[in-house]
């Protein structure tokens, strides 16, 4: 049976990785240095998968503009250097990923996390040569605009239709729809399956084992 996508694109926080409660932390406490007021953990797993600045503007959209900035360079402090969570990719990702490199199917990251971020994690995880083109919030637009996804599309010369948007937040299955292209959830990581289902995916999956099953079955 021949492949059904030439493209497979993921996004990286809560679906590759497991980074979710770091991401809430290190949110919450550049918001305690900066004396703003306290956001719940609900709150700011809600904004996982944006642009840095278009999270800060949700969760603190009495924040002065040029303050953000300063919160950015906070969280990043928390992030990299001060939190104690653990930060890694979900058990059993490099086989996923691995496979799919096997079968020669074009590999992207589309993302919410800066260039310099995502280019530390591939580093870390030793997962760069997985990927034939990536994209950050900084860089282009942040999601669900579609462009970011576009733009991977454009440089690996695949079409709409031969492309599957993988994510664990609406916002990415948003940016598919947007982008016409197919999507398929994770519900292990920021955002509950009630969301996810109402963009109508190809499916919904609770775990990673799950994920693999169904790309090797249906991708």
């Amino acid at each position: 049976m021949s492949a059904q996508f030439d493209l497979i694109v993921f996004d990286w926080d809560g679906t590759l990785m497991d980074s979710a409660a770091r991401i809430v932390a290190s949110l919450q406490a550049a918001g305690e240095d900066l004396n703003l007021p306290a956001r719940s953990a609900a709150e700011c797993r809600n904004v996982i998968g944006l642009g840095m600045y278009e999270a800060i503007n949700r969760l603190h959209p009495q924040l002065d503009p040029e303050h953000a900035p300063r919160f950015v360079e906070r969280y990043r402090h928390h992030f990299l250097v001060a939190c104690p969570l653990p930060e890694m990719l979900f058990e059993g990702v490099h086989e996923i990923l691995r496979s799919l490199a096997a079968r020669r199917t074009w590999l992207g990251v589309a993302t919410g996390k800066s260039r310099k971020g995502l280019d530390r994690a591939l580093e870390h995880t030793r997962c760069k040569r997985y990927f034939h083109a990536t994209r950050c919030a900084d860089e282009t637009c942040s999601k669900p605009d579609p462009r970011m996804l576009r733009e991977i599309i454009e440089e690996l010369d695949v079409t709409p239709e031969r492309t599957l948007m993988v994510g664990d937040t609406e916002y990415d299955l948003e940016m598919a729809r947007r982008a016409g292209t197919a999507a398929l959830a994770v519900t292990y990581g920021a955002h509950e399956p009630q969301r996810l289902e109402g963009f109508a995916p190809l499916a919904c999956l609770d775990s990673v084992a799950a994920l693999a099953v169904w790309l090797a079955d249906n991708a």
